[in-house]
């Protein structure tokens, strides 16, 4: 089932949605660092899952009519959770063989697969002038993940790490066709719980032995800060603006707006007083923001 076409004050709240997408990302790269020396990677995004679903079940029982009941075909969303846990467990294991600046590159990959699925899920033919944008901004993107080093890029390698990281990636990609797709015409809220609890089913059977190996009370309070921050910003806030977003703009737009992420980052450092990165790199992160302006304001 196909929503109708979206109205321009739609597609505009659908932008905003995935600008805000992009600001929430940034802020859990820098506020993550401060709780990976107390706790592995699968336990921190399972509890994260547990946390978001928890609290979106808790929104949809008091503001849906019927509550979070469960829709037709359930399948739907064990579908729509395997591409997302996919997505995660692919970077956990990536991110032990290789670095986090080649992930980065990786995943730059990902707002012209969500182009090409988008093709041939849902028969969005992107215009030339969103491919031309897509290419600029993810080189600017590039430019910035790698910190304007020409040598440091000329030297990435596809190895083992970055293959299993591209599986992810694709993923990432395919979710977002696939939202509007599988959409019954659910409200997003109900679609968006029942999507996060069958992505936290199959982290949880991923991390299962690490989660049972974690002592939970010996974390310190940080930790449990940094979580809640995951699970109600980046999980469930996160899941939220895509699911919306996706319902109303092309899937080659949806996922572009990831190129912001390292933008929103460099931003973050420098009003925290981290320093303000070099010319050379504003000038990347000038030259993504500018593509994905024109990718905005461009026909669908």
């Amino acid at each position: 089932m196909h929503r109708p076409l979206a109205t321009g004050r739609e597609k505009l709240l659908g932008h905003a949605s995935m600008v805000l997408f992009a600001f929430l990302i940034a802020w859990s790269f820098s506020l993550g660092a401060l709780a990976v020396p107390y706790i592995e990677s699968a336990p921190l995004n399972a509890i994260r899952f547990v946390g978001a679903t928890l609290l979106m079940g808790v929104v949809g029982t008091i503001l849906l009519p019927g509550g979070v009941r469960l829709p037709a075909a359930p399948w739907r969303f064990l579908v729509l959770g395997s591409l997302m846990a996919t997505y995660f467990v692919t970077m956990f294991v990536a991110l032990k063989i290789t670095d986090p600046i080649s992930t980065g590159a990786v995943f730059t990959l990902g707002p012209l697969m969500a182009t090409l699925f988008g093709y041939f899920v849902l028969r969005q033919t992107p215009s030339r002038i969103i491919l031309i944008s897509l290419l600029f901004a993810g080189l600017g993107s590039i430019w910035v993940i790698f910190k304007a080093d020409i040598d440091a890029i000329l030297a990435f390698k596809v190895g083992r790490g970055e293959l299993i990281f591209l599986v992810g990636c694709a993923g990432h990609a395919l979710y977002a066709p696939m939202v509007k797709r599988l959409n019954r015409g659910e409200p997003v809220l109900l679609f968006t719980f029942w999507t996060l609890a069958a992505t936290m089913v199959w982290i949880a059977g991923y991390g299962a032995a690490e989660i049972l190996a974690t002592d939970w009370t010996a974390l310190p309070p940080i930790v449990w800060w940094v979580i809640a921050y995951l699970a109600i910003f980046t999980t469930a806030g996160t899941f939220f603006l895509v699911q919306f977003a996706s319902l109303r703009l092309p899937a080659s737009k949806v996922l572009s707006y990831v190129y912001l992420t390292p933008v929103f980052i460099i931003l973050q450092e420098g009003l925290l007083g981290h320093g303000w990165a070099g010319l050379p790199i504003m000038a990347g992160a000038l030259v993504t923001v500018l593509g994905l302006l024109v990718l905005a304001f461009s026909a669908d």
